[in-house]
């Protein structure tokens, strides 16, 4: 068993925040379920949203926020995350971070983007992420009090609930003592021991057919959060990013938000623009309105995209702004300066998650879930673009205030892994098949406009697999692609139950069974006590089974 103050699984924006303003007191473990970098943080193009000058105003921020929220934002959160914002970007700045500026160079050049009233997305060029991650990630490998543990990926948590049977001593109030994770280079299962536990997993993006996210979002920390006994919120609200490349080599290369807001029109194959037909606000309309948008037009007219069209634009601006989305495209033979981008939907951003409160902390003692596996209240029925980063910094600065308030205490000692009734899988077709049939009914049922014989038959499918996949964990030993498959199993669970219980339609979720909007938004909210969850919830280790 190995032993830590502070346990960070993901490392993501997030986790590394987490990891650099509590290593100055703690010992940090950060997991990786790949590379440090193979993270969805990496992949963000876009920028992060704070008020940085005097044309500006927060309470301007605060309400570009709750419009694009649809009514289900917690006011004193996103009141929080907006007034923190200017400080988190500063600190970004002291960490090394090279945002891009004026031509002049004497300020920061602030990007517009959808559902945004003012400029105010500081960006890297069209790779922000990138350039955060690089810097932040090289900063957690050189830290004295930073192990880092890369190609490891968390089985599930532990907590005291779990082995109340054992030797450890049982408590009203569930408390998370750590994790089991296996080492996906030796095929073992490590116990790590933490007094505190943050799941920084990322979204569950990969839950659906086509999407923006990197293969590692598979929904881990959600999932782990829901068996240990964690409510979840809002599951239904999955973002659909707007304007994903349509190529055949282009494997979710996403078509930043920022093209939009510096003049890039949507348009049919012959040129026609259609936005305005849609949306008063036109391309600059927030991302579930563009979506369904763009859902409508393809399905009305039988297409397979629509163009994104910033050709208007000189070469040397595009190559400025967009240096990397105009490389990409070129290598494709898509000279974007010259024509336009074909693109489509593709799934990019969970709303809901593991609910928080404004530390970052869960319904289990010890154990905080920051970044996209939260559901904080920042984000309601639909995030604005360019929270996202910026959710990560501010809850990544609480839940290490709260965490560094702490008096240190003794890691109790944990069961091991226990494989003594299990095998070496005899093939794994049942994985391959599953998955993929998964995230296929996903998106045919479950997708950007729904109804409730779709959401019924996904229901029924996942239903129909759970036995399967159950079965398989149960009598072989685990892998990165099981331990993948069953979180996506969950979450699915939870995205449809949790659109089936929303008779309306708000944000993101549009049913065309239940059009309207009802007058008193309600968050939607899974609890685990009350709920029988599809796949063998509390289940901590092979010794409890």
């Amino acid at each position: 068993m190995q032993q830590f103050d502070v346990l960070i699984i993901g490392s993501g924006l997030a986790g590394l925040s987490l990891a650099l303003r509590t290593a100055t007191d703690k010992k940090v473990c950060l997991v990786s379920k790949r590379s440090i970098n193979d993270t969805a943080s990496d992949w963000a193009q876009g920028g992060i949203a704070a008020v940085l000058n005097d044309e500006d105003s927060i309470d301007a921020h605060i309400q570009d926020t709750l419009i694009a929220g649809g009514g289900l934002c917690d006011i004193a959160v996103t009141k929080m995350v907006a007034a923190q914002a200017k400080k988190a970007v500063e600190w970004l700045i002291e960490q090394g971070v090279g945002f891009t500026r004026e031509q002049d160079n004497s300020a920061y050049h602030l990007t517009r983007e959808g559902g945004h009233s003012h400029r105010r997305i500081i960006h890297a060029a069209d790779a922000t992420g990138h350039a955060v991650q690089i810097t932040l990630s090289e900063k957690v490998k050189q830290h004295p009090n930073i192990t880092v543990m890369e190609n490891h990926i968390a089985v599930d948590l532990i907590t005291t609930r779990k082995f109340s049977n054992t030797k450890i001593e049982s408590t009203d109030n569930n408390a998370c003592l750590g994790a089991y994770v296996l080492d996906n280079s030796t095929g073992n299962v490590v116990t790590i021991a933490a007094q505190n536990t943050i799941l920084a997993t990322g979204g569950a993006g990969k839950v659906y057919l086509y999407t923006t996210n990197p293969d590692v979002s598979t929904g881990d920390g959600i999932a782990m959060a829901w068996r240990a006994g964690c409510r979840v919120a809002n599951m239904e609200f999955i973002q659909f990013h707007p304007t994903c490349l349509f190529h055949p080599h282009a494997k979710s290369f996403l078509i930043s938000e920022a093209v939009r807001g510096e003049g890039g029109l949507l348009k049919l194959a012959d040129g026609t623009r259609f936005m305005p037909e849609h949306d008063i606000r036109e391309e600059l309309a927030p991302r579930d309105v563009v979506a369904r948008a763009i859902d409508f037009e393809m399905k009305k007219r039988g297409l397979d995209c629509v163009y994104l069209d910033i050709s208007h634009q000189p070469l040397n601006f595009i190559e400025e702004h967009f240096p990397n989305i105009y490389k990409r495209c070129l290598e494709l033979g898509i000279d974007i300066s010259k024509t336009p981008i074909p693109v489509v939907p593709a799934a990019h951003y969970t709303c809901g998650g593991v609910m928080t409160d404004d530390k970052g902390r869960t319904d289990i003692e010890n154990l905080y879930a920051i970044g996209e596996t939260a559901c904080t209240g920042l984000h309601g029925a639909n995030r604005l673009a360019s929270n996202s980063l910026l959710e990560c910094l501010v809850f990544g600065e609480s839940a290490a205030k709260d965490i560094l308030s702490q008096a240190s205490t003794a890691t109790t000692q944990l069961p091991s892994w226990d494989e003594s009734r299990v095998t070496d899988a005899d093939e794994e077709v049942l994985i391959t098949h599953t998955w993929d049939e998964l995230r296929r009914f996903m998106w045919n049922y479950v997708g950007i406009v729904r109804t409730d014989k779709r959401l019924s038959r996904a229901l029924h499918r996942i239903h129909m697999l759970r036995n399967e996949v159950y079965e398989f964990y149960s009598n072989f030993k685990v892998s990165n692609d099981l331990i993948e498959l069953r979180n996506l199993l969950q979450v699915a669970e939870l995205i449809v139950e949790s659109a089936i219980s929303r008779k309306e339609s708000r944000g993101l979720h549009y049913s065309k069974d239940h059009p309207s909007t009802e007058m008193d938004p309600i968050p939607t909210v899974l609890e685990p006590s009350n709920y029988y969850s599809l796949l063998d919830r509390g289940d901590g280790g092979r010794d409890q089974q």
